[in-house]
């Protein structure tokens, strides 16, 4: 019996083209709680530049987040999982993006700057995702100190084999052409979905994941069900039990009703 439902954010509940959460899936949402079912988030974004869930959240149909690819996680005010990337790596990876002037996006637990921040991350952050400007800010000594729970290095797939043998405590999760998410080895969505059940009581089983991107593949996998939107990559289609239609051709609300979470 479904009792957990897992939503990634981009291009999963919010459209890319509207940058707004359709109307139909308020509503297939708001029909879910009321049978029951939990409602969590699954996204790459860290709490700070979770900008566009208001119309859920002002709702009250939010229950916990799994944020940077699992790297943290929790529930109203209380963190039931945190891990961030060994301070060695921090070092190697901005090391590596410094030498070649590669944006970095730097993700500490209340707070994000960018190294060497260029056109590019003004382009996708601020005008594609409608994120507010990303403060910029070199990595110094001064930062051994910090904890950060996910880098996002501006690389391509070929610099990415470069990198990582570098970062062998590391996990990379792509759901952009243009970079990649980097936490601890370990840390994953499908990971923070075990974080999440396991403080609820809820089973593995009982759950059903909702994605699109490269970053959602395991977590499509590891649920009950998996669900790929229909504007999904091919590779997501095919980890998941079930494929709905596109987040602009009211995905989710179709989804839901197909799988009998809510009426028809």
């Amino acid at each position: 019996m479904t009792k957990a439902l897992f939503f990634d954010i981009d291009g999963t509940l919010v459209s890319f083209t509207t940058h707004r959460i359709p109307a139909s899936a308020i509503e297939a949402l708001e029909a879910a709680k009321a049978k029951g079912m939990r409602i969590f988030i699954a996204t790459g974004r860290p709490r700070v530049i979770i900008n566009n869930l208001a119309a859920l959240q002002e709702r009250g149909l939010i229950d916990g987040y799994i944020t940077m690819n699992g790297a943290y996680c929790f529930v109203d005010d209380t963190v039931i999982y945190k891990s961030p990337i060994p301070t060695a790596e921090v070092d190697v990876l901005t090391g590596f993006c410094h030498e070649r002037n590669i944006p970095c996006i730097l993700v500490g637990e209340h707070d994000i700057c960018a190294n060497q921040p260029g056109e590019i991350v003004t382009e996708i952050f601020n005008n594609q995702l409608k994120t507010a400007p990303i403060e910029p800010k070199p990595y110094t000594s001064d930062h051994s100190n910090k904890e950060f729970y996910q880098l996002t290095p501006f690389i391509n797939a070929k610099e990415e084999q470069i990198i990582l043998p570098s970062l062998p405590n590391c996990e990379m999760g792509r759901w952009h052409p243009a970079f990649v998410d980097i936490t601890a080895k370990g840390n994953t969505k499908q990971h923070g979905i075990d974080e999440i059940i396991r403080y609820f009581g809820i089973r593995l089983e009982d759950t059903v994941a909702f994605g699109d991107g490269g970053n959602d593949i395991g977590m499509l996998r590891h649920a009950g069900i998996g669900v790929a939107m229909g504007n999904a990559k091919d590779d997501v289609k095919a980890a998941a039990d079930y494929i709905t239609t596109s987040v602009d051709d009211n995905g989710i609300a179709n989804a839901l009703k197909q799988l009998e979470i809510i009426e028809s």
